[in-house]
């Protein structure tokens, strides 16, 4: 516990630092090119860093196994759970990116809304009951529970991982350009800040920080989000038709934001981006996480429920504040220049939220939900941390390198470690890819969890006939083809790399991947004669009587 209040102590001094590099780039140096200095907003950051750090102490008191560390010792309930994965899928892609995807492109931008709110049910009738009902801490717990434990947890907890450093990527990057504009930072020193202050909640505050944190930050994001959107359709006597009129007056492009095309024009993009944004969120190691902290499949269901229903309150609201920053931000002079690189997707700087807020509430609104931005983000990558260094240590080091053998208390340490790890990593990443959209970002990092985790996920829920050779030879070939074609293809190629011209020439890989990962673990299975795959055919009844009532692996195979 000294090492805690250790690092909280040097949280708040890098807390101090942060506001001496506020007043330096504010102008106080002589010649400095002076930067006005939002006093509100950095109160309120400090303020709610308090509070997270006095939360953190209070669940590291509280995590005295690796049940509380990882599942929050099973005693979050549905409609707490509900809030928190709201809280975690309420990303920085989310509230920046989707609400500056409508700010440059209009009606297009709400393609990300929508594709990501149609997974919900998909997790809701296929995945919530089961997952809860077969594995501990982990999906690799589901898959590996007939299969071969360690071939198909070594590529799980790699999914896992890829998926987590690709999602961290843009909250990372939306980390950044938020304190860059909330303290005049530089943006490497914005996002070193966030991850060390992200690898202090998740090692010492583990699975009960990380819930609480999203919780809060979700009641503050969705009465901030409520108040931009009410302030927004004030604005034109709450008529839509008024709006949609002003943003087509005042934007470039005119009347083709009413359209759809501006962003995806290609069938094949447009038919991919929507299989990936319905089926990636089954395939979010940190969502799927979260099913693991109820008490039973009752709750989880309870969760999606509730889930749901603020996911997609929260996504009609981002829709008005895109359009409502075409009107009310980018006809302002004040605003022109922070702006109007919200006008390009992949350039953009995931700021007509933010600034839309100041707009309309002044210093004092902006800072408050600079601060809920800010608590997003942090909310978002403790559990996608938690996520990657779960996979690490539960997966890698107890069940693959140690055989089912490790300490449990040597288990959670490896966790810690490779939670601080994952934030050094995220800080490289998230300063190499400053410039894209988050919210593209993102939609790639959905491709990934679409063909690689949730093939290997649904079929051995599912598919009585999957043997271990299968799922990992599928498994494989769609992550490897997913991520492959994401770094072949514009986003990553050219714009990252600076090639000329991109290999893959689509945006999104999934229409190729994730049937190529579905029909590999089939296809593998078929021609899989082994007397391991016919066990593992055998033992698909014990699974699903256990997946259906909830019984134990012994319960299950007397029943």
């Amino acid at each position: 516990m000294k090492t805690l209040k250790t690092l909280m102590a040097a949280a708040l001094g890098a807390t101090q630092m942060l506001l001496a590099n506020a007043a330096l780039a504010a102008g106080t140096v002589e010649g400095a090119e002076k930067q006005a200095t939002n006093v509100h907003a950095i109160i309120m950051f400090i303020i709610f860093v308090g509070i997270t750090l006095g939360i953190t102490y209070w669940a590291a008191k509280r995590n005295k196994t690796a049940k509380d560390f990882y599942a929050a010792g099973g005693g979050i309930t549905g409609f707490q759970n509900g809030l928190a994965i709201a809280g975690d899928y309420m990303s920085a892609a989310s509230f920046l990116g989707i609400s500056s995807a409508v700010f440059a492109n209009g009606y297009d931008g709400l393609i990300f809304s929508v594709g990501w709110l149609v997974g919900w049910p998909v997790i809701l009738f296929l995945i919530a009951e089961r997952l809860r009902n077969l594995g501990k801490y982990t999906f690799a717990d589901v898959a590996a529970y007939r299969l071969g434990r360690e071939p198909v947890r070594t590529f799980a907890a790699t999914a896992a991982l890829v998926v987590v450093l690709f999602y961290l990527i843009g909250q990372m990057v939306g980390a950044g350009q938020l304190i860059k504009l909330l303290f005049g930072l530089d943006f490497i020193y914005a996002v070193m800040a966030v991850g060390a202050l992200m690898i202090i909640y998740v090692t010492f505050g583990g699975m009960v920080a990380t819930t609480w944190v999203q919780i809060i930050k979700a009641c503050l994001l969705l009465g901030g989000a409520t108040f931009i959107a009410f302030g927004v359709m004030a604005n034109f006597g709450f008529s839509f038709e008024e709006m949609f009129k002003k943003a087509v007056e005042v934007h470039p492009k005119h009347g083709a934001i009413m359209g759809p095309g501006a962003m995806v024009s290609d069938p094949i993009d447009a038919i991919s981006l929507g299989m990936t944004l319905m089926f990636g969120t089954a395939g979010l190691p940190h969502i799927l996480m979260r099913f693991f902290t109820v008490p039973d499949a009752k709750a989880a269901r309870k969760s999606v429920f509730y889930a749901t229903g603020f996911i997609g309150y929260f996504y009609i609201l981002t829709f008005i504040i895109g359009f409502g920053a075409i009107t009310m931000v980018a006809t302002d002079p004040q605003y022109l220049d922070a702006a109007k690189g919200g006008l390009n997707l992949r350039g953009g700087n995931n700021m007509a939220a933010p600034l839309l807020a100041h707009a309309i509430g002044g210093d004092l609104f902006f800072g408050f939900i600079s601060a809920v931005a800010f608590a997003t983000i942090l909310a978002v990558v403790s559990g996608l941390a938690l996520a990657g260094a779960s996979a690490i240590s539960h997966d890698l080091y107890a069940n693959v390198l140690m055989h089912g053998r490790a300490k449990e208390s040597t288990e959670v340490m490896v966790s810690k470690m490779s939670s601080i790890a994952l934030g050094v990593v995220a800080v490289a990443l998230g300063i190499v890819f400053e410039k894209l959209n988050v919210a593209f970002i993102v939609a790639l990092t959905f491709s990934v969890a679409a063909s690689g985790p949730f093939p290997v996920l649904v079929m051995s829920m599912f598919y009585k006939g999957l043997t271990t050779r299968g799922a990992v030879i599928g498994g494989w070939l769609g992550l490897l083809s997913s991520v492959g074609m994401v770094v072949l293809s514009k986003a990553v190629w050219v714009q990252s790399f600076h090639y000329d011209a991109a290999i893959f020439p689509w945006a999104y890989p999934t229409l190729f991947s994730m049937p190529l990962s579905f029909f590999a673990c089939w296809l593998f299975s078929v021609l899989d004669n082994s007397p391991r795959a016919a066990a593992e055919r055998e033992a698909y009844i014990a699974q699903a009587i256990r997946s259906e009532t909830g019984l134990g692996a012994e319960g299950a195979a007397s029943h």
